[in-house]
């Protein structure tokens, strides 16, 4: 999957974590991914809006990753704003991206299909406790839509993934990556 290189900037402390996991997707045959939080990337000048390297960029990875493959992204994020961002750094890729602008967890609870890859990352800005909250709730309103080869990646750990990991651990997956920013699940 050469096209994941051109994500590789050096301001992108996650790509590591991401490449990882696309290519698990990838051996695992993974077709279907949800992400909650999409790429809001950062103003320049009055107008534009450009990749924020700082936040992974999650979303056109897996969007070219699902055009890639002949799967489907589906990007939940409250901000509509966000989402039009987004909507410009996926253009290329509009035939296998979706995007709900709704709260994640009502999304989660009301979509039905088979999850092969769950990335958590809503929430951003807000304190601690109301983020564990809230990711520990996306979870829970997910996992009866993952399967054994389902992956699920984490964001902000130790911020949003405090009450989360335990859950996920319970629920039979295991930790298969980790970095200082992300946790990857496998069952």
């Amino acid at each position: 999957m050469i096209f994941l290189n051109k994500y590789n900037n050096k301001k992108n402390i996650r790509f590591d974590s991401f490449k990882k996991t696309l290519d698990i997707c990838k051996s695992r045959d993974s077709k279907i991914i949800v992400e909650t939080g999409t790429s809001r990337g950062k103003k320049k000048f009055l107008f534009f809006k450009i990749f924020n390297w700082k936040d992974g960029m999650s979303t056109p990875m897996f969007a070219e990753y699902a055009h890639f493959v002949n799967g489907e992204l589906h990007s939940c994020d409250i901000d509509l704003d966000n989402i039009n961002f987004s909507k410009k750094f996926t253009k290329n890729f509009h035939k296998n991206v979706f995007y709900y602008n709704s709260d994640s967890i009502i999304f989660l609870k009301n979509f039905h299909k088979e999850i092969d890859l769950l990335y958590l990352d809503s929430l951003d800005g807000h304190n601690k406790e109301e983020a564990s909250i809230h990711q520990l709730n996306e979870i829970k309103n997910s996992i009866n839509k993952l399967h054994n080869n389902s992956l699920i990646l984490l964001d902000d750990k130790g911020s949003k993934t405090n009450l989360s990991i335990d859950f996920i651990k319970k629920s039979g997956f295991k930790v298969l990556y980790e970095t200082s920013y992300q946790v990857l699940f496998s069952k």
